[in-house]
């Protein structure tokens, strides 16, 4: 077995955090990869709630405003929802490599199809979307952690740098996508964002001599027995999900906010059966378990921020669209582009929180304070939105520097929660359970967005700064629990422990398989 270790990939060691070219070539085709995977979700997330508002006349979906609010928050929870699948799949039958390649190659599909002129091609998009977004994302970070090993504040560094390229692209996407759409064509727009990840999709098929070995085989390969349970038990769930939902739209039972609540409600039934499961696995020892537990505390904070970040394509979106100001100097700016606020100002900072995190964010004992500062910042911007929807009550409009200012806090929020969360669960488990670990994360995530889709609602419940504020309640207060607990869940994620045992995945063969380090 080829041993990939990080004297085998040139300039790991060297790898500067202020240039992409300072980093290896196989650095430098992940972040191009997921420039152009990045701009076609941000180009379809700019026009996705506005093309379901947009009334039939005028080629959209015509959903009613609650609706298509929810819609985004439901595909937010369905894709992250996917992830573990997609983790599972890379972890027992593909390696994640593969399965990186064709989530690329399933999203581009999924891209095309929103972009053709057909009503029916929508919802198959947005599954394809979904699905491809499952297998695509845990594994691209499981390719970053594989190679980048155990140095963790590396790993910190060059995640958070990669979203300096990530941000051009969500930057320019809602820009492009957006101004197509919106004043133009709706499928033109979607066009757009598929040809990006074509683009992209390409770049990684040419490029993946560059990884080696590593990534190339499952960590957990299935047995032939297992195999032959795991695929008999996924043909009946898909061909009893494909039956309810071929009887519920035959039925005409199935309606928009019908799909949207049935997924919103899968999205928090899932991460917390994926999680029982993965914790009562015999291949975890007893200081797995306890790192698992303290760990729960992540996931319950990514959880929630995710839920508040899925704001800005969904009930954020709207107050742009209705209660801003949005003629400057004789022009309307479209609304899409107040999008491109947030990649703008992560695209400044980055470099700055890439530095600080390398020289100060080594290892686990700060992850839970990181994260409670994400929540703050996040709970603090909401506060910012009370205030300005209750100044945009009846006719009035208010200027767009109050929702510059929540995405500048959504901004440096994402910087340190996304960095860290993703960077946070390479140390938790052995090196064989990086992609189900990675896939459980965004699982919680989606547990996010199935919340946010049911929450988003409440705007025609109840006052719109109530239900700002109720969010800002919500995320300060998590905040702050996880600052009060910091250091108990430090104490239960270090790995100072003697119970791992020979053969269980972590021995020297293993990690020469799986991982450059």
């Amino acid at each position: 077995m080829t041993d990939a270790r990080p004297a085998e990939v040139p300039g790991v060691g060297g790898a500067g955090t202020g240039s992409v070219r300072s980093w290896p070539p196989w650095y430098r085709t992940l972040f191009m990869s997921d420039v152009w995977e990045r701009f076609g979700f941000f180009g379809m997330q700019a026009i996705l709630v506005l093309f379901a508002v947009a009334p039939r006349s005028e080629g959209g979906l015509g959903l009613a405003k609650a609706d298509s609010a929810a819609l985004f928050g439901a595909w937010i929870g369905l894709a992250f929802m996917l992830c573990l699948p997609g983790g599972w799949i890379a972890d027992r039958v593909l390696g994640p490599r593969r399965t990186l390649l064709l989530g690329a190659v399933v999203t581009t599909v999924g891209h095309f199809a929103l972009a053709a002129p057909w009503l029916w091609t929508t919802p198959l998009g947005l599954v394809l979307l979904a699905v491809g977004l499952g297998l695509y994302k845990p594994n691209h970070q499981a390719m970053l952690n594989l190679m980048f090993g155990n140095d963790s504040g590396r790993r910190e560094a060059g995640i958070s740098l990669m979203y300096v390229g990530i941000q051009v692209s969500a930057l320019l996407s809602p820009l492009i996508a957006g101004f197509l759409g919106e004043r133009v064509d709706w499928q033109l727009g979607f066009a757009v964002s598929g040809t990006a990840m074509l683009l992209g999709t390409v770049q990684l098929w040419v490029s993946q001599h560059q990884f080696r070995d590593v990534g190339n085989k499952p960590g957990r390969p299935l047995s032939p027995e297992e195999s032959q349970r795991a695929f008999r038990r996924i043909g009946w769930t898909v061909a009893a999900v494909v039956l309810l939902v071929t009887a519920g739209v035959a039925s005409g039972g199935l309606k928009p906010s019908g799909a949207i609540a049935l997924v919103g409600s899968a999205s928090i039934i899932a991460p917390v059966l994926a999680y029982t499961v993965l914790y009562r696995s015999r291949e975890l020892t007893a200081g797995d378990r306890r790192r698992l537990r303290s760990f729960l505390w992540i996931f319950l904070g990514s959880t929630l921020f995710w839920s508040m970040i899925a704001q800005d394509g969904s009930s954020l979106t709207l107050f742009a669209k209705e209660s801003t100001d949005r003629h400057v100097l004789g022009f309307d700016v479209p609304v899409s582009w107040l999008q491109s606020a947030t990649p703008l100002f992560i695209l400044v900072l980055a470099p700055v929180f890439a530095w600080a995190l390398l020289k100060y964010g080594r290892g686990s004992s700060g992850v839970p304070a990181k994260f409670a500062t994400g929540l703050a910042l996040t709970g603090v911007s909401f506060l910012v939105m009370a205030l300005a929807s209750a100044l945009a009550s009846g006719d009035e409009k208010v200027s767009p520097l109050w929702l510059l200012v929540v995405y500048l806090m959504h901004a440096c929020g994402e910087l340190i929660v996304a960095a860290v969360g993703i960077a946070a669960v390479a140390d938790v488990l052995p090196r064989k359970f990086i992609a189900h670990m990675l896939g459980l994360l965004w699982l919680f995530a989606a547990l996010g967005g199935g919340a946010g889709s049911g929450m988003v609602r409440l705007i025609d419940v109840i006052p719109e700064p109530v239900y700002y504020l109720m969010l800002a309640v919500m995320a300060l207060a998590m905040g702050g629990a996880l600052a009060l607990r910091r250091h108990a869940v430090v104490r239960g994620l270090s790995g100072d422990d003697d119970e791992r045992a020979p053969g269980d995945g972590t021995d020297d063969t293993t990690l020469k398989e799986d991982s450059p380090a």
